[in-house]
């Protein structure tokens, strides 16, 4: 059969990686793709980008399965178009979708349906977020409510920072961020002590299947300092998910997730990323949720699936999820972005990549910001690449991804030294 994924980062040539080794997927389409998945011979980009023209474009050419990928066709409601000519798409719809593409109808459901989750409030009047900010004190949290591609959160640990933060994203807007409603507005949250985690769920509308767990690295530099960014690194498993936490994150987040939106009239199905805060004491609270796969986490997750993924997804576009076991590779798998300059807020593009390895089973690496102009791969966005890996232990895992770096290079790339430090 052909498959259809959506989108054209690192997350994407992941999932189309791992479809095109499922048993049965004759052609792997990826639409718009990147310079990795165009020098795949195994996968065929597509440059189309519109929601109407990729339904047409699956009408016309038989693919049995589309999945979306990243967060704007879903908020633009790719998945709606789709269903509305029965065809079989993985993915949220755009009422469902704003469980990411709105944090403050993130918090508003979470509140609403006793999820645990940070303390919080709304502000578009930047007066009211500023006195707010004074009466609680730092360290806070600072959000823009709308896609802001990994970049619209703030850990503000002085008061100075936090007001910055707000002018940044209520009266500048530099982010370009538009809430449901139009305008510019902020969520405050109470900042949360403990560790995080990505809690990854596969949902068909009734049931969730949890993926094998994962934690990334937000900040840009070594040892958690510098900005957020969308993701530095990530490896998987992550020993801070235990058992109970993984039974806690199911009980109290992810269950409760479906049932609540379900009652509410927007069944949920797709990916669900949960981004957990995992207190001292072992409980559980919901940072953020996202509507597909974290990225860098998918390239970890992926690398270590041994399941038929194409069959697993297209089970849950009939309901069948609670049909369907999940089997993965005992191995640690980790992946180190490598990113351009001026990532996070101006990477430059356009700078020549050289020394690309060869694709191998337990190393690859993902091609996220990429393009190619007359056979040269170039940077094309902030996150240019993952190199992600299989071995034994986290130690291991490491070597084998600062070693597959050892012969990349692009001008002004920079990346963390020490992802994984948390699991040593």
């Amino acid at each position: 059969m052909k498959v259809l994924v959506i989108g054209g980062g690192g997350r994407e040539h992941a999932l189309a990686w791992k479809l095109k080794q499922s048993e049965g997927v004759s052609q792997v389409f990826v639409a718009p793709g990147n310079a990795g998945t165009a020098r795949d011979a195994h996968l065929i980009n597509l440059p189309i980008t519109d929601k109407v023209a990729l339904r047409e474009w699956v009408q016309a050419n038989g693919a049995a399965l589309t999945v979306v990928g990243p967060e704007a066709p879903l908020a633009a409601g790719v998945v709606d178009e789709f269903r509305a000519h029965g065809l079989a798409i993985f993915g949220p719809t755009q009422k469902a979708a704003q469980l990411e593409s709105s944090k403050a109808f993130s918090k508003a459901f979470m509140q609403r349906h006793g999820i645990p989750t940070a303390e919080y409030q709304t502000f578009t009047d930047p007066v009211l977020a500023h006195a707010y900010v004074d009466a609680k004190g730092a360290p806070i949290v600072i959000k823009a409510d709308g896609l802001a591609a990994g970049k619209g959160v703030v850990v503000a640990m002085s008061l100075a920072e936090a007001h910055e933060a707000i002018d940044f994203m209520l009266l500048d807007n530099t982010l370009g961020v538009a809430h449901n409603d139009g305008g510019a507005r902020v969520v405050i949250e109470e900042f949360l002590e403990g560790e995080e985690a990505s809690f990854i769920v596969l949902c068909d509308g009734e049931h969730a299947l949890a993926l094998a767990t994962s934690q990334d690295h937000k900040r840009l530099l070594d040892a958690d300092q510098g900005p957020n960014t969308g993701g530095m690194g990530a490896y998987s498993p992550a020993p801070v998910v235990t058992p109970a936490v993984h039974q806690r994150a199911m009980d109290e987040v992810i269950l409760p997730t479906l049932r609540g939106m379900a009652a509410d009239g927007i069944p949920y199905t797709g990916f669900l990323y949960a981004g957990l805060m995992i207190t001292p004491d072992g409980r559980v609270k919901t940072l953020e949720f996202n509507c597909r796969m974290g990225d860098p986490e998918t390239q970890p997750i992926l690398m270590r699936l041994q399941s038929n993924l194409a069959q697993v997804l297209l089970a849950a576009t009939r309901t069948e999820l609670d049909r369907v076991a999940l089997e993965w590779d005992p191995r640690v798998a980790l992946g180190v972005v490598l990113a351009a300059a001026g990532y996070p807020m101006n990477p430059r593009k356009g700078d020549a990549i050289t020394g690309l390895p060869a694709d191998q089973s337990d190393r690859m690496v993902f091609h996220a910001g990429t393009s190619e102009t007359n056979g040269a791969v170039l940077t094309a966005g902030g996150r240019v690449l993952c190199a992600t890996v299989l071995a034994p232990t986290v130690a291991d895992a490491q070597r084998s991804a600062y070693a597959l770096i050892d012969g990349i290079w692009f001008d002004g790339m920079q990346f963390r030294r020490d992802i994984g430090y948390r699991a040593l």
